[in-house]
């Protein structure tokens, strides 16, 4: 008797190949996720790349501020008395001012009653009233030709505060020494808030 040749069925893969809808719909959301945040951190490069320049043109405006001060009191083209603001009898104005070029008389910016508009470096006026403007290369990536790109600075606005300086008790005034702060106050496209950019230095009657 012969013997009976039982052949066993393969066993079934209970695992089916491919993907499900839900797999699909959880990897679709993932990768919109992750785009998402990709694209959100090409925008914060963007914006601290504009961030960046206003930060500069910042510090060289209160730079230049501050230093047209040391330079007209070396020059004794200022008396130290006139070293203050107006509301304590000298001659820079008081609160935060509009980036007008410097007056006929006294040659430096922030002086009360003496400023100018400013011009670009073809002589016209700068827009915005006057406002200190920036020219920069057009398409033919040369200054001062006619496709010259102006940029105006009217979203700064420069605050020279000179605050005289105490010593001793009770406090006594020191007479011949003076703090001078210059803060530079500006917008960015993208952030909420201005930004401000102060540089503080003392100013001595003697140098």
């Amino acid at each position: 008797m012969g013997r009976k040749l039982i052949r066993k069925k393969p066993a079934s893969n209970s695992l089916e190949s491919g993907f499900s809808l839900v797999e699909v719909m959880i990897s679709a959301a993932l990768l919109t996720m992750a785009s998402l945040a990709l694209l959100s951190v090409f925008g914060l490069a963007i914006a601290a790349n504009q961030s960046s320049q206003q930060d500069l043109i910042a510090r060289q405006l209160a730079s230049d501020a501050m230093e047209s001060i040391f330079t007209a009191r070396n020059t004794s083209q200022l008396s130290f008395s006139q070293i203050q603001n107006v509301s304590n009898g000298g001659i820079f104005s008081n609160g935060a001012q509009p980036l007008l070029c410097a007056g006929p008389t006294y040659g430096i910016v922030g002086v009360a009653g003496d400023t100018s508009q400013c011009k670009t470096s073809s002589g016209a006026i700068c827009p915005n009233a006057g406002v200190q403007c920036l020219n920069e290369p057009g398409p033919d990536g040369i200054v001062g030709t006619a496709d010259d790109v102006i940029l105006s600075l009217a979203n700064y606005t420069r605050t020279i505060t000179i605050t005289p300086l105490s010593a001793g008790t009770p406090p006594t005034t020191i007479q011949t020494l003076v703090q001078v702060t210059v803060t530079i106050t500006y917008t960015v496209p993208g952030y909420p808030v201005p930004k401000n950019y102060t540089i503080v230095e003392y100013v001595s009657e003697y140098y």
